[in-house]
């Protein structure tokens, strides 16, 4: 059975969470948008800065973000778009959901050119985002600390 051609919220979370990193990371707000094509039958997500006014664009894709419906992800870099009004954006990658076998996610880059696939999410991201998926984990870094600290101490011969 193919997996629907939808994000899960474990996946949306994990591009909201990049999102949010990518705008901590470059200093810059990065936002970060789930598309449903539903000509094509599946989700993507866009990732892009929001361009200044007069701003010149060189050789960097335009792309707009937002707009009525506009299904946002992450804390969008602190800015609170108007929701009826598409922002001018730079485009930096988008995550395009696939049935393809071995290649649920195509990252697809800047120039719309197929840059990576993968089964897993976190490989076609610029970056793992992990934390502790229960507290047995948490407890066993803590136990790795303490076991450092004892490496530490003279011992008596």
């Amino acid at each position: 059975m193919t997996p629907p051609l939808k994000f899960t919220d474990t996946e949306t979370d994990l591009l909201a969470r990049t999102a949010d990193a990518l705008s901590a990371y470059l200093g810059k707000p990065v936002l970060a948008e789930v598309i449903d094509d539903q000509e094509a039958g599946f989700e993507w997500a866009l990732f892009a800065i929001p361009l200044i006014p007069d701003e010149p664009l060189e050789d960097r894709q335009r792309v707009q973000v937002g707009g009525p419906g506009a299904r946002f992800l992450g804390n969008l870099g602190g800015l609170t778009p108007d929701p009826s009004e598409p922002l001018e954006c730079e485009l930096l990658w988008a995550i395009q959901l696939s049935a393809l076998e071995g290649a649920r996610y195509i990252k697809v880059d800047s120039d719309g050119e197929e840059a990576a696939w993968a089964d897993t999410l976190a490989d076609v991201l610029p970056f793992a985002l992990t934390r502790p998926s229960s507290e047995d984990d948490a407890s066993s870094y803590e136990d790795e600390d303490e076991d450092d600290e004892d490496d530490l101490l003279p011992t008596r011969h």
